[in-house]
């Protein structure tokens, strides 16, 4: 759950560290300082919100019957698959133009007034919030209750982030954003695998869908679930040593189709041929 958990609050925080730097620079280059503080106001409203988000679902699940709560969970589980599915094909697509993108969003809303301005803060930081949210509340149940792992990981990832912002802001480091956002893509994939097989568990134990005593492999005297390798494995890829039919062909459907479509090559726009300036007589 850690290292998962890690994971993605460092990616979700850096792309919410990556646009509020470039909101912050287009201002400061621009000589308008002074909307800085609504800059400011829209993040800190996108991150109350998507605090309010994962304590709403903590406490609902909280106060349902056991049935209730790992039918919710299982939905929960799948939504953050859905969105942290959404996040790495966004990201890969629209990296390259997002710093034009938001600065002629910004540079749009300072002309309509303060509320457009904090209304572009908010919306470019609310998404990973959102996301954020709602994959903490899947790790949670997915841990079972009890731990504070999933909080852990999940502040370190951001206070990671937060700080490797700074650096590139400062121009103290520099990376390649696209390599990292790759990698970072890949190991993803397996997470929200296990994620989408833990989640289909949990509408199994609810009742909504059969197969849960039909299991594909029980590898529980190989890898005991108390074991350090075994803990491991479950807190980065959810794996379960008991593991149904319906969660291995889950996992495996997810990363065979998911993985080749994130890896395959960017589409490069066909120009047209250049006009000759020559005058053919």
């Amino acid at each position: 759950m850690l290292l998962s958990n890690a994971l993605i609050g460092l990616r979700e925080g850096l792309e919410a560290v990556l646009v509020v730097s470039i909101l912050v620079a287009f201002l400061v280059r621009t000589e308008r300082r002074r909307a800085l503080p609504l800059v400011w106001i829209g993040v800190a409203v996108a991150v109350v919100l998507s605090v309010g988000l994962g304590a709403v679902l903590t406490y609902t699940a909280a106060s349902l019957s056991f049935e209730a709560q790992e039918a919710f969970g299982g939905i929960a589980s799948i939504i953050a698959v859905v969105f942290v599915t959404g996040m790495i094909f966004w990201m890969r697509r629209a990296g390259r133009t997002l710093a034009a993108q938001l600065r002629d969003r910004l540079d749009d809303a300072l002309q309509l007034g303060p509320g457009a301005v904090i209304a572009v803060a908010f919306l470019a930081v609310a998404r990973e919030g959102m996301e954020t949210a709602v994959f903490f509340f899947s790790s949670v149940q997915s841990a079972g209750g009890g731990t504070v792992l999933p909080l852990v990981g999940f502040v370190i990832g951001i206070a990671l982030s937060v700080l490797l912002g700074f650096l590139l802001y400062a121009g103290a480091v520099r990376i390649d954003l696209s390599k990292f956002f790759t990698a970072t893509g890949v190991l993803l994939v397996f997470v929200a695998a296990g994620v989408l097989a833990y989640g289909l568990h949990d509408l199994q134990e609810a009742g909504l869908l059969p197969g849960l005593h039909t299991l594909a492999f029980d590898a529980s005297a190989y890898v005991p679930p108390t074991s350090w390798y075994g803990a491991l494995l479950k807190g980065i890829f959810n794996f379960s040593p008991q593991t149904t039919v319906l969660e291995a062909i889950a996992w495996l459907g997810y990363a065979l189709v998911v993985l080749p479509l994130f890896l395959r090559p960017h589409r490069r726009a066909v120009r047209p041929a250049p006009i000759s300036s020559e005058v053919t007589e």
